[in-house]
């Protein structure tokens, strides 16, 4: 049941842009991108992960930087397409910054799936320590949509992360199609239940008028931050769009300025493996070293809000044979929800996987050229 339920998962949450925007060379001089002309401050290699995928990354140097950023992408978008606009964020916000492809996305191997994801970032920040040198108090995640999950997923398993920005993010895969109340053990990138335990600032941005991911992920993925930052719910911002509006780029620019000053908080180890947990067994859950990552937030202060103290929703695998027995007395995935809305399940899905398609293919979903507006997408 398992599998069959990430297989379809995976069907609706990825779409790969196809083909590729760009092909990968390599020559004795390093890893190039065939259709792009590189900056000399712009490096672009591949890393392995944990999973035995070979991920495609970038990176920006920016010589006055004192934070780095390692960014997630959207949906049907690569490395290629996101090229401009990390040249853009690195000069505008003076930071280095880190981009990569997902398994299965852009030139990475591998084949799209929640498990690939958040080996993948995890793989990147990496490298990230060990080629880059940089340390775990000066990076910042950023995650975009459907790049929220491995961003908050990472950020809720490093107690020393400077900061967190989630653009036009999910609180979980399952609530992007149905308003369901609380998780399932078969959703995937479950963020409403992991940020929770992120221990450091956390910016919002959602636009009011998101027609993919509703407005209502990012006002309740902020109700649930431990360290809430001014949020930015941008007036008639849709899903495709945040970049292009003025109070994107300043309220960014305030955050950056604003986690800049904060203590530089020191690494409790060097050892890079002990920062991360050993790999799940399970669809999503950590088992046994949740406990002790939430006593590690006691000492945290507060930036511009009072801290919310929300109980923590982040439950265990439950055995094959509660699963089944849940199985027997329901076979949709709330009875209660599917009886108040009036619409079959099967149906309400279906309308959604075409709503979903039509989406990709007339604006490109969660891919935006934001700094230069006037250049056709690939």
């Amino acid at each position: 049941m398992g599998a069959m339920t990430s297989s379809v998962a995976a069907k609706l949450a990825f779409f790969p842009p196809s083909p590729p925007s760009y092909t990968v060379v390599e020559d004795i001089s390093g890893t190039k991108m065939r259709e792009l002309e590189l900056r000399e401050n712009v490096e672009v290699f591949k890393v392995i992960t944990e999973k035995g995928n070979s991920i495609v990354a970038m990176y920006v140097k920016n010589p006055t930087a004192s934070l780095t950023v390692l960014y997630s992408h959207g949906n049907a978008a690569d490395l290629g397409q996101m090229y401009d606009l990390f040249i853009q964020l690195s000069i505008h916000f003076k930071i280095n910054i880190m981009g990569y492809d997902y398994s299965g996305y852009g030139q990475s191997s591998g084949k799209p799936s929640e498990q690939n994801s958040y080996a993948d970032i995890e793989a990147v920040y990496k490298c990230l320590l060990v080629k880059y040198g940089a340390k775990e108090e000066d990076i910042v995640l950023y995650g975009q949509s459907i790049g929220s999950g491995p961003t908050v997923d990472l950020a809720a398993r490093l107690p020393n992360l400077r900061a967190v920005i989630l653009h036009s993010a999910v609180s979980s895969g399952l609530r992007v199609m149905y308003p369901v109340k609380r998780t399932y053990w078969f959703d995937i990138y479950k963020n409403i239940d992991k940020i929770p335990f992120v221990n450091c600032p956390v910016l919002i941005i959602h636009g009011t008028d998101d027609d993919v991911v509703d407005f209502s992920h990012g006002k309740q993925l902020w109700e649930q931050c431990k360290q809430k930052y001014e949020p930015l719910w941008i007036d008639g911002g849709t899903h495709c769009d945040l970049e292009l509006y003025p109070q994107y780029r300043k309220h960014i620019k305030k955050f950056i300025s604003v986690i800049e000053k904060l203590p530089r908080r020191k690494t409790e180890s060097e050892s890079i493996p002990d920062q991360l947990e050993k790999p799940r067994n399970s669809i999503d859950f950590r088992e046994n070293s949740r406990a002790s990552m939430d006593l590690r937030a006691n000492s945290r202060q507060i930036i511009n809000y009072k801290e919310t103290s929300s109980a923590s929703i982040y439950h265990k695998p439950k055995s094959r044979s509660s699963i089944d027995k849940r199985n027997k007395t329901r076979k949709s995935v709330d009875c209660s929800e599917k009886a108040a809305n009036g619409i079959q399940t099967d149906e309400k899905a279906r309308i959604s996987i075409d709503r979903f398609g039509e989406m990709v293919r007339s604006v490109s979903l969660f891919n935006v050229n934001c700094f230069r507006p006037t250049v056709s997408q690939a």
